[in-house]
This record gives C-alpha cells, structure tokens and sequence, in this order.
C-alpha cells in the first residue's frame, strides 16, 4: 500500500510526537509492568500479567499503525495555499440553509480529522462535495439527518 496519505504539518508534528511518547514512554513502562507481574508468580492466574501484555499488544499495533501513516504522508503546508475553490487545507465557514446554523471547518487528512474540534475529514461526504465549489455556492449532502443544504459563506487558507 503506497498510498500517500495528505495531512497538514500541524497533522503531522501530533502524529510524531504520539509516535514518540509510545516509544519513549508507553513501551517501557509496559515491558515494566510485565516484568513486574512476572514476579507475582503463576502467570495463568495473573490479571496484571494479561493486562499488561493487552495494552503491549494495542501500543504495539498503534506504533505500527503511525508508521504506516508517517512513512506514506504527504504533508502539505497550508501556508503556501490560495485560491478561490475548496480545497485541502481550506478553512471554510458554511451555513445549513434550514437551520441557518453556521459552522466553520477546516479540510484536513483522515488521521487529523475531529469534527468536534472543526477538522474535517477530506475523504468525509460533506469535505467531498465541498472540493472546488467556491465562496457563496451551495452544497448538497446526505447527512444521518437527511439531505441537507449547505452555504459556503467564507474560504480562507488562513486560521
């Protein structure tokens, strides 16, 4: 799998630094924990044992996974973008057109997204139809609250 996977600095430099507190701190900390348990004995019987070698098992799956991610990711630099369409990175401001309710989000990779903090996924339905539409058009999109229409109020490539 050689995918690229786009993300932004911010994006990356969090992914890093969980990477580095996996390895530098989590990972001894559980082989700590295990030696630990060791010593209590039968380890069949061992509750601490098999916790331990559990969250061994996700940290080891977690460190793989983000260099997996940090190895194939093309880290884009929204400083440098402009433009008058959508597009990754973008910072857009949209209003539900039934709701009047207005939201702001920025375009981000998957691994970066988090719709509550107002990162949205580039692979998510609402960022797809976002992507090339400019300032002042309306989006349609499926949502689990059904059809819901969209205006893009303000894009920027600035926070």
């Amino acid at each position: 799998m050689t995918d690229k996977v786009p993300m932004t600095i911010q994006g990356h430099l969090r992914l890093e630094a969980e990477l580095k507190d996996l390895k530098t701190m989590q990972r001894p900390a559980i082989i700590k924990a295990i030696a630990e348990a060791r010593d209590h004995g039968d380890l069949s019987e061992n509750a601490e044992y098999h916790a331990a070698r559990e969250r061994q098992s996700f940290v080891e799956g977690r460190i793989q996974d983000l260099e997996n991610k940090i190895s194939r990711a093309e880290v884009i630099d929204v400083s440098k973008l402009s433009g008058e369409s959508v597009m990754f990175g973008a910072w857009v401001t949209l209003v539900d057109e039934e709701t009047e309710e207005e939201v702001r989000y920025q375009i981000v990779g998957d691994e970066e997204s988090d719709i509550k903090s107002g990162f949205l996924s580039v692979s998510s339905p609402l960022a797809r139809a976002l992507i090339g539409k400019k300032k002042g058009e309306n989006v349609e999109v499926n949502t689990p609250k059904g059809l819901r229409t969209y205006e893009i109020v303000t894009l920027s490539f600035a926070e």
